[in-house]
């Protein structure tokens, strides 16, 4: 989009226009204080209206964890891994958080048009919000997750400090995928629809509820393409460290460092192409 002549002759800036990526990227950080309160309203706007209030953060994935582990708990018979509820809280727990993330994110632009279209500021601000306010839900899921990892005989123990870095790469990679969604659903507003559908994939897939090298023993190829799924990396890091789960390659590591920095700086750049156009489509 080009400037008309008068403007150019005065060296007057756009209205709206997109700056640059590093202008951008300083602009969004000066607008976290922001983000945070934003995030923290949101989350206690939401539960508030329930009378149970918070307490739908945690009884939420404790019910999912308690119904799809009694189906696929019965449906797995002798391919259940051992340990399966502790096995199966685990996965939802972590799962819950991407979920979280990836729906939130898709409705970040969409679903507060009013606001894109009335006030001058980082749109990224809002997905990124999204992202912080599921984070603070995951937060309190922890808490929660220790006391019940107790009654199934898991105590906590200096192997539950690696939960640390695979939070924050966990965090970083879901923090892309909100900026990826936040955009696609702008464009193409059908897919808030097909979102839901995907999201169901991915949980029956990443290994929530099954453990993929006792279902898919005589699928290699398939199984080896495991080994490079970020979702199911971070499920069996975490089980293997928090209830001494079966053992995983140390490359895991570097590959979900790396995916969550691809994801998480190419989601901000995916998004930032398209600053101008929200709230204008």
């Amino acid at each position: 989009m080009s400037s008309p002549p008068s403007a150019q002759a005065w060296d007057l800036p756009r209205v709206g226009a997109r700056p640059s990526f590093p202008a951008y990227v300083a602009e969004v950080w000066r607008r976290r204080d922001f983000i945070v309160t934003m995030a923290r309203f949101r989350m206690r706007a939401g539960l508030e209206s329930n009378r149970l209030g918070i307490a739908w953060v945690v009884l939420r994935p404790i019910l999912n964890a308690c119904i799809y582990g009694l189906i696929f708990g019965l449906l797995q018979a002798g391919n259940r891994p051992p340990d399966y509820p502790a096995y199966v809280v685990v996965g939802v727990f972590l799962f819950e958080f991407f979920q979280g993330c990836f729906n939130d994110g898709s409705k970040a632009i969409s679903g507060n048009r009013n606001l894109v279209q009335s006030l001058a500021f980082p749109r990224m601000t809002l997905p990124l919000a999204a992202t912080v306010e599921r984070f603070l839900q995951f937060l309190i899921m922890l808490v929660v997750l220790i006391p019940i990892l107790m009654v199934f005989g898991h105590f906590p123990s200096w192997h539950w400090l690696v939960m640390i870095p695979l939070v924050a790469c966990f965090t970083l990679f879901n923090a892309g995928i909100a900026l990826i969604t936040a955009r696609l659903t702008v464009h193409v507003a059908d897919l808030t629809q097909l979102l839901p559908f995907i999201s169901r994939i991915l949980f029956y897939t990443s290994g929530v509820l099954f453990a993929v090298d006792r279902i898919l023993a005589n699928h290699p190829a398939v199984l080896r393409a495991y080994d490079f799924y970020p979702l199911y990396q971070v499920l069996e890091i975490a089980r293997h460290h928090l209830i001494g789960g079966s053992d995983y390659p140390s490359y895991y590591w570097g590959v979900l460092a790396l995916s969550s920095i691809l994801v998480f700086f190419g989601g901000a750049v995916f998004f930032w192409r398209a600053e101008e156009r929200y709230g204008r489509d």
